[in-house]
C-alpha cells in the first residue's frame, strides 16, 4: 500500500483528495493547519468509515509539526497547501506578498527537502506540486498569488531535471477556476488592508463570491489520477477549456508591445 502526505487537507482540494485516495485504498496522511481542522477531518473519516487515513498537524511555519511529518515514510509528497492575498501589486503592502512566498514557496520548499533527502536514499518517490493556471498567466488582481504559482513552476521543473537520476519523478496541477472558498476569500481579505483614500488604483468591491467557479471534484478526480500514476504527463492544466485559454494567453506574450 503506497503512502501519501498532503499538506493543507483541512479544505479544499486537500482534502477531497485525502478522502478519494483513501477509498481507493492508499494509506493517506493528511496535514491540516491547525487543530480544530484536524477534529472535523477526523470526524468526517469515521463517518465514512475510512480506516487508512491518517490526520495530523502539519502547520509549515511550526517546526515541531515538520519535524514530526518527516518521521513518515512516504511514497508521495503533495504539495497542496497555500495562500492567496489578492489586489494589485501597486498598493499591495509588501508584508501580503512577502508572506504569499512565504506560505507557498519556502516553507513548502523546505518540506520537500527534507522528503527529497530520504527519498533519494531510497531510490524513489515522487512529488505532485499544486500549482495554478496562475502559475502560467497572470490575471489581473493576482500578482502576488500568481509570482508564488510561477515560482513553483520553476522550482518543479528544475527538480523534475535534478531528482530524475535519483528515482524521484515530479509532476504539476494547474487547477482552474473552482468553487472551493479559496478564491473567494482571497478576495474578500484585501479589504482588510485597501484603503481607497491612499490606493493608486481601484481596489476590489463586495460581493466576494465569484460567478462561473466548477465544481472542484473535477480537478480532484484529476489530481488522484496524478498522484496514483493513471495520468502520466508533468504539466495539468484542467478543464481542457482553461488550457486552452493558457495556451493562447502564453503565445500571444511573444507578440505583445510596451
Amino acid at each position: 500500500m503506497e503512502t501519501v502526505l498532503i499538506t493543507g487537507a483541512g479544505s479544499g482540494f486537500g482534502r477531497l483528495t485525502a478522502l478519494d485516495l483513501a477509498r481507493l485504498g492508499y494509506r493517506v496522511i493528511a496535514g491540516v493547519q491547525i487543530w480544530p481542522q484536524a477534529w472535523q477531518l477526523r470526524q468526517e473519516i469515521a463517518a465514512a468509515g475510512l480506516e487508512n487515513i491518517e490526520v495530523i498537524k502539519l502547520d509549515l511555519f511550526d517546526e515541531i509539526d515538520v519535524a514530526h511529518a518527516l518521521r513518515y515514510d512516504i511514497d508521495v509528497l503533495f504539495n497542496n497547501a497555500g495562500v492567496a492575498h489578492s489586489g494589485t501589486l501597486t498598493d499591495l503592502p509588501m508584508s501580503r506578498l512577502r508572506a504569499n512566498f512565504e506560505s507557498n514557496v519556502f516553507a513548502p520548499m523546505e518540506l520537500t527537502k527534507g522528503f527529497i533527502r530520504r527519498m533519494a536514499a531510497r531510490g524513489s518517490g515522487k512529488i505532485v506540486f499544486n500549482s495554478s493556471d496562475a502559475g502560467l498567466q497572470t490575471p489581473p488582481f493576482g500578482g502576488a498569488y500568481s509570482a508564488t504559482k510561477y515560482a513553483i513552476e520553476a522550482i518543479a521543473a528544475t527538480l523534475r531535471e535534478e531528482l530524475k537520476p535519483k528515482g524521484i519523478s515530479v509532476a504539476t496541477v494547474q487547477p482552474g477556476f473552482y468553487l472551493t472558498g479559496f478564491n473567494d476569500t482571497a478576495l474578500e481579505a484585501s479589504t482588510y488592508w485597501y484603503d481607497p483614500e491612499t490606493a493608486i488604483l481601484p481596489g476590489w468591491e463586495p460581493p466576494f463570491t465569484l460567478v462561473g467557479q466548477e465544481d472542484p471534484q473535477n480537478m480532484v478526480d484529476v489530481i488522484v489520477k496524478v498522484i496514483t500514476g493513471e495520468i502520466t504527463t508533468y504539466r495539468n492544466v484542467f478543464p481542457p477549456s482553461m488550457e486552452h485559454e493558457t495556451r493562447e494567453a502564453q503565445a500571444a506574450e511573444w507578440d505583445l508591445t510596451v
